[in-house]
């Protein structure tokens, strides 16, 4: 209603959310424009579309959702919690190609142990176990989306990118529910399972919902590989870290390939990390750069885009960044929102780049001492294939 009532330039309703009392009116376009305004100038606030949200509300009988978790992939009932694991998609590609028997093993596996961990937790008040153990909420995600494309040849922002988006999306959620249905037939359904949406096509569930996208900011640096289904940020940059300490960066697969092709060395690490971004750097080749593309190299519109893709086969929501570029307007941050909203995101957050003056990844020169990252990425996580590690 109120997303209609901006694009008619009308006013709509302020109301109390305690009593429902109307307090006053307000110009929607107005209020509208002022977030995108405060978005463009700080990232904040993200917007959350929650009739959306509500329109997929497994349980609807419990009462409306009326907010999520801080970074918006989970939206919840009051006092509830829900457990989140993510998939490393880059470990799913053998030979070039993706290996869908070894990510259902995987997606199996997770949900198992997903649902075993609201047994085995601990709950600080009795209230948030209570609700918990009744809807048992999982929501399994991935990460390393950008590294899989990479390793499949895809360029992030391209049609075929998106199909494999909903097709991988759509695996996993279809596989989780199966998955969920067979442990439900062992175990029994989530008690609130009559009362939920899944009554009426499955005989059992044990989960009130089974798949979240999580942005997977620091999970992702364990397990070595790209953040949730975001695009690389860049080629290389520089992550600050708590105690102010800088640590220099360069994608452990464009390393690895550059150094295969014989086109590795000292003056281009310096060239990349300028501006973090190889498409204008022509010795490199085209093959290499049409893969290596930054979250600043695409457009807004592609970030949108691959965030509903991923929405359309996620019980909860999705997490994701829109990065834009420093001299992007308040005008382009007003389409993102409105893209968003028509293509059916739950929820849509903006950073444009150094609108903030701390910010956890940055591009270019800085003035201090840079040390190499150690990278994370073997078998068993750990390792260092990219020879980065300040130790042997």
């Amino acid at each position: 209603e109120f997303m209609e009532t901006v694009e008619n330039n009308g006013e709509y309703w302020l109301v109390n959310p305690r009593n429902r009392e109307k307090t006053a009116k307000l110009k929607a376009r107005e209020v509208w424009d002022l977030m995108a305004k405060c978005a463009w100038a700080s990232g904040d606030p993200g917007v959350v579309f929650i009739d959306e949200i509500n329109r997929h509300n497994p349980t609807p009988e419990l009462g409306r959702i009326e907010s999520t978790n801080p970074c918006g992939e989970q939206p919840l009932l009051p006092y509830e919690s829900c457990n989140l694991g993510s998939i490393n998609l880059s470990r799913m590609v053998v030979d070039g190609k993706i290996n869908w028997d070894k990510l259902r093993e995987t997606v199996h596996n997770a949900v198992h142990f997903l649902d075993n961990v609201i047994d085995a937790n601990r709950y600080p008040l009795p209230e948030i176990e209570k609700v918990t153990r009744a809807n048992r909420k999982i929501g399994l995600g991935v990460m390393g989306f950008a590294d899989m494309m990479i390793k499949l040849r895809v360029r992030y922002d391209s049609e075929e990118a998106l199909t494999l988006a909903e097709q991988i999306m759509r695996f996993i959620d279809e596989e989780a529910h199966k998955k969920s249905e067979e442990i439900a037939e062992r175990r029994g359904s989530f008690p609130n399972f009559e009362k939920s949406i899944w009554a009426d096509k499955y005989k059992a569930m044990r989960n009130a919902t089974v798949t979240t996208v999580a942005p997977t900011g620091s999970i992702s640096i364990i397990a070595g590989c790209s953040s949730g289904i975001e695009p690389i940020f860049a080629v290389s940059f520089v992550r600050k870290v708590l105690g102010g300490t800088t640590l220099f960066e360069v994608n452990p697969l464009f390393e690895a390939i550059a150094k295969e092709r014989g086109f590795y060395d000292a003056a281009l690490l310096e060239e990349v990390a300028r501006t973090g971004s190889i498409q204008m750097i022509d010795r490199i080749p085209e093959d290499v750069r049409r893969i290596f593309v930054t979250a600043l190299d695409i457009s807004p519109e592609w970030h949108v885009r691959m965030q509903a893709a991923f929405q359309k086969y996620t019980d909860n929501a999705v997490s994701k960044t829109v990065n834009m570029p420093h001299e992007a307007t308040v005008e382009d941050v007003r389409r993102v929102f409105e893209l968003a909203w028509r293509l059916k995101c739950k929820g849509v957050t903006v950073f444009r780049y150094g609108s903030k003056p701390e910010q956890v990844l940055y591009i270019g020169e800085i003035g201090k001492a840079k040390r190499k990252f150690v990278s994370a990425e073997s078998e068993y996580a750990g390792g260092c294939p990219a020879k980065t590690c300040p130790f042997p």
